[in-house]
């Protein structure tokens, strides 16, 4: 069952990045200019009450230097990039076991 829920989850990532990479891609035939949808963009528009309440909890556990060098370049990334990055290590997760061959088992 949770190898089910891993592909799904995954499925539903990587038909996300799909999304995103043509929704990029229209914006920059557009507007003859490369435009890219960032992290920090995506994460704003479906929840920006929530971005705003993950830096204090980062610089209080982890400690000031986690946020700026590491999680600030992981928010400018292409959004597209990371979720299929993502999408892709949740199918492998969620993979089914090859069956084993001769005395293996």
């Amino acid at each position: 069952m949770i190898r089910f829920i891993l592909r799904f989850l995954g499925l539903i990532c990587l038909a996300a990045g799909f999304i995103l990479v043509i929704y990029d891609g229209t914006k920059s035939i557009a507007g003859n200019a490369l435009a890219l949808t960032n992290v920090r963009m995506l994460w704003e528009a479906v929840n920006a009450g929530s971005l705003a309440a993950v830096r204090p909890l980062i610089e209080g556990t982890v400690g000031a230097f986690a946020w700026d060098p590491v999680f600030s370049s992981f928010l400018q990334a292409p959004s597209w990039a990371v979720l299929g990055v993502l999408g892709i290590l949740l199918m492998i997760l969620g993979r089914r076991r090859r069956p084993l061959i001769g005395y293996a088992r």
